[in-house]
């Protein structure tokens, strides 16, 4: 290899021709290999590197990657920040789903001439609550499950 690796180059070591780093941190992406070893180290880096299958180890450094950048901006949280929002989104379209289906539901039974639900309303909110504490079985069509109060025992 004429060109030693971005890993190489920043630890200021000559670059073997099996570099471990050296396919998945080219010499022209230095700051690729400095933030990831900025959160894992380079031992670490190249330990796990090792550990997996060499037709994962793109997507792991890909995914290194991204959980430095994540640390490096936020040093508290890191990704778990990301996770939790991601996972707060698909609770509330789950919800918004769940909520849509159950009108859907309940028009069409109304255009279908369904006698018993034909005069009815929609649940109030009273209704809902008193189901969302009775446990996940019957889980708030508006509130994700994570917010919903602890059920008394």
């Amino acid at each position: 290899m004429n060109s030693r690796c971005a890993a190489c180059k920043y630890l200021r070591r000559r670059c073997p021709p099996d570099c471990i780093f050296s396919p998945y941190f080219p010499s022209n992406d230095p700051q690729r290999f400095a933030s990831v070893h900025r959160i894992y180290g380079a031992s670490n880096i190249g330990k796990m590197l090792q550990q997996i299958p060499p037709h994962l180890r793109v997507e792991a450094t890909e995914s290194m990657y991204y959980e430095a950048q994540c640390r490096l901006a936020d040093p508290v949280y890191g990704i778990v920040k990301t996770l939790s929002l991601l996972n707060q989104e698909i609770h509330h379209a789950q919800s918004q789903l769940a909520k849509i289906q159950a009108q859907i539901a309940f028009y069409n039974a109304q255009v279908h001439g369904n006698n018993k639900i034909q005069n009815a309303e929609l649940p109030s909110s009273n209704f809902n609550n008193s189901l969302a504490n009775q446990g996940n079985a019957f889980p708030h069509p508006t509130l994700p499950i994570s917010i919903l109060p602890p059920r008394s025992m």
